[in-house]
């Protein structure tokens, strides 16, 4: 999905634990999705926030599970998976997507979904503010993650 990010209004997060997750992989464009998530959280009044990196971004879905197990209110999951010659990219975009999903499922805690699955590095710097569009899912994915988090905290 590109574009702009819909409008939510102002969040408090002054009270949760968040983390970011990201790959290691193309450091360029995940830490400036980092900073995007970062920026998000710093918005919301978060000052409870911890980076972690991982390998790659078939390993984000247990990071983040083990980061929920260990306390944290909310995972920012952040990563780029670039399209080559072989069906492995489709293999790691589904498990990563799903893995993803089933730790937000099961653990009941929001994970904002900011892996960028690009067939090349021009999408990639466009979708993590590092070109003239200035579009950042990692800013994206923790003000998803953020909304989810304060909305139904209480319930």
């Amino acid at each position: 999905m590109s574009g702009s990010s819909p409008k939510i209004g102002a969040l408090d997060g002054s009270q949760l634990k968040a983390s970011i997750v990201t790959s290691s992989w193309h450091p360029d464009i995940c830490d400036a999705l980092v900073s995007g998530a970062k920026k998000a959280l710093d918005e919301a009044g978060c000052k409870n926030v911890s980076v972690h990196k991982v390998a790659g971004s078939f390993e984000i879905p247990l990071a983040a599970q083990k980061l929920l197990d260990a306390g944290s209110d909310l995972v920012i999951a952040v990563g780029l998976i670039l399209k080559g010659d072989t069906p492995h990219f489709d293999y790691v975009c589904q498990g990563v997507t799903s893995g993803v999903m089933q730790v937000s499922l099961t653990r009941n805690k929001p994970i904002g979904f900011g892996v960028l699955m690009c067939d090349n590095l021009d999408q990639a710097y466009e979708r993590s503010g590092l070109s003239e569009v200035q579009e950042n899912k990692g800013f994206d994915a923790a003000i998803a993650a953020l909304n989810l988090a304060i909305e139904y905290k209480s319930i």
